[in-house]
């Protein structure tokens, strides 16, 4: 039987680009990478995990925040390269800044602009000592 990990075309560091989007409004929340064994347990646990590059561990989106993404669908794209999480974010917090995604700031007139503000405190989200999710 063929595996559907290997139709993916994974980098040199054997990860592949994610990106959440919101299932029902189809805003895009997030960017991260994965592993194979992410997207596997992605699968298996039908919730967004993730490969924190900085960390080098797997990220279970929401461990420490609460705000877990609720896998709805998985596509990838037609190079094999990139995939996207059709999600259900809980608590409607994507960004560790406490915004509702991580795309946040526009480009206008040479500058990048803050749009949105945060929902949600980024020390009310993360116990002490955390930075990101």
């Amino acid at each position: 039987m063929k595996d559907w990990l290997d139709e993916i075309n994974w980098n040199a560091d054997g990860l592949v680009a994610a990106i959440a989007q919101d299932h029902r409004t189809g805003r895009v929340l997030m960017m991260a990478w994965m592993n194979r064994e992410a997207l596997s347990l992605t699968v298996a646990e039908n919730r967004a995990i993730y490969w924190s590059r900085s960390r080098n561990k797997l990220w279970r989106k929401g461990e420490d925040s609460g705000h877990v993404q609720k896998l709805h669908e998985l596509r990838l794209d037609c190079d094999a390269d990139v995939i996207i999480l059709m999600v259900e974010q809980v608590g409607g917090i994507a960004c560790h800044t406490g915004r509702e995604s991580c795309f946040y700031r526009v480009y206008q007139e040479g500058d990048w602009k803050t749009v949105e503000a945060p929902l949600k405190d980024p020390k009310a989200i993360y116990a002490v000592g955390h930075h990101h999710d």
